[in-house]
């Protein structure tokens, strides 16, 4: 007896329409979701890839992403560093609101200080 969509949904948090998106190639599924189905299913993670075509597994084994330009370019954005991620995670750890806001200020007066007048 086979596991239904419902069944395989409720066992890694999805709703049925999730796990037909995947299916059907819809949606992406990432890593980590990939792992939870494989835990659910009882296979090895390699099974989700054991028919995968040979000219997709040689497309997808070249090394992708940003040339070195565009990583220095990404290195230099302020968004994109591990710092300001976890600035913004503690700032909304702060339960207080007042309290928060008041940092907020701070901040900014801070940054102020910095600027050329």
């Amino acid at each position: 007896m086979g596991l239904s969509q419902e069944k395989l949904g409720e066992a890694v948090g999805l709703t049925f329409q999730q796990i037909q998106k995947y299916e059907r190639g819809a949606n992406r599924i990432g890593a980590s979701r990939m792992f939870d189905l494989s835990k659910v299913l009882d296979v090895p993670v390699s099974f989700f890839f054991d028919d995968m075509p040979e000219d997709v597994k040689k497309r997808d084994a070249e090394p992708a992403g940003f040339d070195e330009q565009q990583q220095v370019e990404l290195e230099k954005d302020p968004l994109t560093r591990r710092e300001t991620l976890e600035l913004v995670r503690a700032y909304y750890r702060i339960g207080s609101t007042p309290v928060r806001k008041r940092i907020f200020e701070l901040v900014k007066s801070l940054a102020r200080m910095n600027e050329p007048d």
